[in-house]
Formats: C-alpha cells, sequence, structure tokens
C-alpha cells in the first residue's frame, strides 16, 4: 500500500496560469503586478485580496473574487480535466542540474509532527495559524487546490530519480510548459492508470516524505479535514536550500541600544566594511543597520543542534531577548534566496525598513537530522529551490 495517490479529477493548465506560490513574495504590491500584468495567473485565485480589482477587500471578502476567476479560467479553456492521472513535472534551466517530480495526492493521515506521531510525512516547522485558517477558508470557497506541498523523498529518492528522468525522456511532447521568473522552464506530462503509474506512486510513497515546502498548506489540509492534499514528490538530488533571512521594518530600541543588548547576552559583534552579504557558513549572522554592516557571533545556548541553529538563535536572542518581538509580528518579513542580500540592504538604505539579518543557508545535514529526530525547524528557515510552480495542476476536492 502507498500514500500517493493519481488525482482523481485534475485540472491541467492549457499555459498561462502558472504562479510562483503566495508564500514566495516579499512585498505584497509585488503580487498585485504580477496579476495586473497576467490576470491568468494562478496567484489571482491564491492571493484573491491582492488582484488589483479586489484591492481593499479582506481575504475572506474577496474569497468570491477567487471562486470566480477559478470559475472562469476553467470556462475559457485556460484548464482542461483529466482523471485519475499523476503529473511528471521536470524543471529545467541552463547551468542548473535538472530537477523532477511528481504530482500526485497524499494521504493527509500520515502527517506527522512529533517523535511519537506515527506518519510517514514528516511536517518540520512552526506556522502562522493566521496564514494556516486562510488555506482553509480558500480550499473551501475553491473546492480546488491550487498549490502543491513539496515533499522530499528520502526512503527511495535515487531510485525515484531515475524512473523520472526516464519517464520524461520517453513521455513526448510535454501537456504544458512554462518559464517562472528565474528563467526556468516548468514542463508537465499527464501520466493515465497502468503499470508505470503505479510504479512511480509506490517510488513516491517508498519512504518518510519530508515537507520542504508548504508546511502551512499541510496543516491546512488537516485543518480542514481533507483526506488528501496535493503534492508534488521530489527528490534531494532535485534541491538546494539557499538563505532564508529576515527584514525589521521598525526597531523598538536604538540600534546602539540593540547592539549592546546582544553584546551584554554573550554576542560577539564587530563592524562589516563594504557591502553586507549572507555568511558563508554557519555560526555568525550578518546585520545592516543605517547604513552599517555588522558581523554577529550569536552565544550557543544550553540545548541540542536544533536550539543552536542561527536562525532558533536569531529568533530567541536578537528578535525576542533583544527586540521584544514575537516571530509572528508584522513588523518581521521573511524573505527566500531568491531575494539578494543587496536587496535587503537596500529597503534598510532606502527607510523602508531598519534592520536587515542575513543568515546562512540551514545545511542539508542540519535539516535531515532534526526532520529524523521529528523535530520542528524554526520558522521560515529552509527556502528550497527550485519551487514547484502553482497553477499547472489543480485538483478538484471531493472525487
Amino acid at each position: 500500500m502507498t500514500v500517493v495517490h493519481p488525482i482523481a479529477r485534475a485540472w491541467i493548465t492549457t499555459g498561462g496560469t502558472g504562479a510562483q506560490n503566495y508564500d514566495e513574495f516579499a512585498d505584497d504590491a509585488e503580487i498585485t503586478a504580477i496579476i495586473g500584468t497576467n490576470p491568468h495567473s494562478a496567484l489571482g485565485i491564491e492571493m484573491p485580496h491582492r488582484a488589483p480589482e479586489s484591492l481593499g477587500k479582506s481575504f475572506l471578502d474577496a474569497l468570491p473574487d477567487a471562486v470566480a476567476r477559478l470559475a472562469e479560467a476553467k470556462a475559457d479553456g485556460s484548464y482542461t480535466p483529466a482523471e485519475q492521472v499523476v503529473v511528471l513535472y521536470r524543471i529545467s534551466a541552463p547551468g542548473e542540474e535538472t530537477a523532477y517530480g511528481l504530482w500526485a495526492m497524499v494521504d493527509t493521515d500520515q502527517i506527522s509532527t512529533s517523535a511519537d506521531e506515527p506518519g510517514l510525512v514528516i511536517r518540520n516547522e512552526d506556522v502562522f495559524i493566521a496564514k494556516v485558517r486562510e488555506r482553509v477558508a480558500l480550499a473551501e470557497a475553491l473546492g480546488h487546490l491550487l498549490s502543491p506541498v513539496l515533499l522530499l523523498q528520502t526512503g527511495s529518492g535515487d531510485a525515484l530519480h531515475a524512473a523520472l528522468a526516464a519517464a520524461t525522456e520517453s513521455a513526448g511532447a510535454p501537456a504544458a510548459t512554462d518559464v517562472d521568473q528565474s528563467g526556468r522552464t516548468h514542463a508537465i506530462w499527464l501520466l493515465g492508470p497502468g503499470r508505470e503509474q503505479d510504479e512511480l506512486t509506490a517510488l513516491a510513497g517508498g519512504g518518510e516524505l519530508v515537507v520542504a515546502d508548504g508546511n502551512h498548506r499541510s496543516l491546512a489540509a488537516q485543518t480542514g479535514g481533507l483526506p488528501r492534499f496535493l503534492s508534488v514528490i521530489t527528490t534531494p538530488a532535485s534541491v538546494a536550500i539557499q538563505p532564508y533571512n529576515r527584514l525589521v521594518s521598525e526597531l523598538t530600541t536604538t540600534p546602539e541600544e540593540l547592539l549592546d543588548r546582544l553584546r551584554a547576552a554573550g554576542a560577539e559583534v564587530t563592524p562589516v566594511a563594504g557591502p553586507v552579504e549572507v555568511p558563508a557558513a554557519g555560526g555568525t549572522v550578518h546585520l545592516h543597520l543605517a547604513g552599517q554592516g555588522y558581523a554577529v557571533t550569536l552565544p550557543h545556548l544550553d540545548g541540542g543542534r536544533l536550539e543552536n541553529l542561527d536562525h532558533a538563535l536569531v529568533e530567541r536572542l536578537l528578535l525576542r531577548d533583544a527586540l521584544g518581538l514575537d516571530p509572528g509580528d508584522k513588523r518581521i518579513t521573511y524573505v527566500g534566496g531568491d531575494y539578494p542580500a543587496s536587496w535587503l540592504t537596500g529597503e534598510v538604505d532606502a527607510g523602508r525598513a531598519e534592520l536587515a539579518v542575513l543568515i546562512a543557508p540551514v545545511t542539508v545535514d542540519d535539516f535531515v537530522a532534526v526532520n529524523l529526530a521529528r523535530e520542528k525547524m524554526p520558522r521560515k528557515s529552509t527556502w528550497f529551490t527550485p519551487k514547484a510552480r502553482g497553477g499547472l495542476v489543480v485538483a478538484e476536492l471531493g472525487h
């Protein structure tokens, strides 16, 4: 028995609907601009309150607009229906290793969030419950899922990678392609019932599946009582971990007092000459304050590997203890690896923020160790690339 299943009723893009996932943006105005340029983008459905014609509405008040946009996209031929399919997925770009995945449905009751909770799907980060509630409300209103949870197959990853590469190579012309903001080409192929589908779903479900992207979406499936959720199952050879930084719009103290508080907590603070970049390795974080950069070595705390990850130390010693900010405070923006260090420092220099915190990427070894222990990663600490693109494959619920 496998925990990975075909999509009973899918809607497959015919082109033009692909989109970054709703949580990949540091600035909501970017979402509005993308929807304005491409009204067929799935972002208009995933983030209806950010669409140009819906600005000013709350997320919940804009849900009828999302329902109308999805109905229109299905009616105008932007999507075509398919039944009992899995979808082969290939992401490619010059100079990058080709990534592979499989769009499918995964059993929600397999999600595990602690060592004493059984299940093959490991969710590994704390979440923001308000975002979960939005995802639940959207799924209930639409009756469809447009944005997949990215799952990393840790047991049969190598075999799955080889099988997906072979399957896409022999599949002929893709059903659709889409080029993302980074120039990567996303291609999909439908695979109906039969031996090949059975073999791929067995491989995809052949070991523990770690949530690489989509912790909120997977919890929303649980909270909303969905028996299965839309996923892209990928392989370790298909992904890399990029930096996940922080931007603070407003300090609760002066820059000088912030640095003094860090020193009092045992941190070493050293000014940085020249542009502030993401640290090359863990153990030191870089701050950009009012035109000046600092390298800060935060003291290790009592505890194990998890408690002393850079992202955990930043959350506790810098944001909570030194600034008095809860991780969900609206003054904190979590900025993924698609935004370079120069963008973050530029926001501070332009006066749109007061602090940029640049943190080295979590290592794969640390990520795997924390997950095998069934512990939770700090919020917004792993930015996996390439991202699965939303709006390419839509799962209709209730089938």
